[in-house]
């Protein structure tokens, strides 16, 4: 009896003792289960304003310009061969020389074609002393014949004679001509205006038709040749009949040398999509040189009052082009937009308004209609960034903490609950 009732007894001290401590977990485990609710609907789930950078959308007129690499050619280069093989007898010039159109450069050794030239007119002479004296003849028979001294066929026999001279004077002077011809190939004159290259050819040299003595090359004017683009092939043709104004960009001159355009490809390169134009600058000093590379710069249209916006602004998305604008609440709100020209560090875009903010660091951070807060001392230090920018500059310089993903951009803090 006493053993069953000191089971009993044990038994409800030990459910006693299970109870207290089922109580004092659930009391401590409380609190955290009811702060979870506050940390996920509390006011930091919201976060803080985005942390950017602005700038104001300005308007102004935008030269829509062409800036590609072309290369400097010659307007004129001859290569200047002899037309007979003979022998160098003098050079008149030496290589690099300026020369001027018609100036004598080489001679030949000539003393063949004189005795050729001397023999054709010996011959001429000759037959010309015989065709007058058939003259004299026919003249005398026709006076014979009017008198019934001699038959008329004499009288036409003679003539026949005087035809077929005056047939052999004629080719004594063909043949005169052609020994001029073949002198005059004893000479070597510069047939344009220009620098001569190499002179690799001295008296005694024996010279061909298939030789090449010299290259003359016309360096004023000169021409830059450049391709364009074909989707400005239309900009390109109405500059072109305008003749407008092309910038030669030249390594180690400060200021561009500036020509016109003169000529445009009536064909455009499918491989590439360009069409080749030229344009023709003055060249008394010499800054431009057959063969050398330079930048061209022209000038094909005008965008007359368009928005420009810095090119930072700008959003590459999947549905298109897009930057946020930012009203007087510090609202952020995606807007599309559609890029007219790029044009420096700036881009002009139709879809924004001048004088709106848009933003130009920290877009990264930005949700469509979140808040934003204006990051002052990053506008303030940014290089190149005035207080009232003229002339629609946003202050965005090349190298300026401003990129297109806002990679750059410190992100902005979160403030606890």
């Amino acid at each position: 009896m006493k053993k069953n009732v000191a089971v009993a007894l044990a038994g409800v001290l030990i459910v006693a003792v299970a109870g207290g401590w089922w109580s004092m977990s659930g009391s401590k485990s409380g609190p955290k289960n009811a702060k979870a609710p506050t940390a996920a609907g509390g006011p930091s789930g919201g976060g803080a304003p985005a942390l950017v950078t602005l700038a104001t959308a300005q308007k102004q007129d935008v030269p829509v310009t062409v800036q590609v690499n072309g290369s400097v050619v010659s307007l004129n280069s001859v290569d200047l061969r002899p037309q007979v093989t003979n022998t160098v007898s003098a050079v008149h010039v030496k290589e690099g020389q300026f020369v001027k159109a018609g100036q004598l450069l080489f001679s030949l050794d000539d003393r063949n074609d004189q005795a050729n030239l001397a023999r054709a007119r010996a011959q001429q002479q000759k037959d010309e002393a015989t065709m007058a004296d058939l003259e004299r003849q026919y003249k005398r028979s026709q006076d014979l014949v009017a008198q019934n001294f001699i038959a008329r066929s004499a009288a036409d026999a003679t003539l026949s004679q005087l035809e077929a001279q005056r047939a052999a004077v004629a080719a004594d002077r063909a043949a005169v001509q052609s020994a001029q011809v073949a002198l005059g190939y004893a000479t070597l004159r510069a047939p344009i205006a220009g620098r001569i290259g190499a002179v690799n050819i001295y008296p005694g040299t024996l010279v061909q038709p298939t030789l090449s003595l010299v290259t003359i090359t016309q360096l004023d004017p000169i021409a830059v040749s450049f391709p364009v683009p074909e989707g400005n092939l239309q900009d390109l043709l109405e500059a072109a009949r305008s003749r407008s104004k092309v910038e030669a960009l030249v390594t180690g001159r400060k200021e561009p040398l500036t020509g016109t355009l003169d000529f445009v490809d009536n064909t455009v390169d499918p491989t590439i999509g360009t069409v080749r134009a030229k344009a023709v600058f003055a060249n008394a000093d010499q800054s431009l040189w057959p063969g050398q590379f330079v930048g061209t710069r022209i000038q094909v249209r005008s965008l007359g009052g368009v928005t420009v916006v810095p090119a930072a602004a700008l959003m590459m998305l999947s549905d298109g082009t897009s930057l946020y604008v930012v009203d007087e609440a510090k609202t952020a709100t995606r807007r599309k937009v559609k890029t007219l020209h790029t044009f420096g560090t700036k881009v002009a875009v139709s879809g924004v308004e001048p004088g709106e903010q848009v933003v130009i660091e920290g877009s990264q951070n930005v949700r469509p209609g979140g808040k934003v807060r204006v990051d002052a001392k990053a506008a303030a230090a940014a290089p190149g960034a005035p207080a009232a920018p003229a002339n629609g500059s946003s202050g965005v310089t090349p190298g300026s903490a401003a990129s297109s993903d806002g990679t750059d951009a410190k992100p902005p803090k979160q403030e606890r609950a």
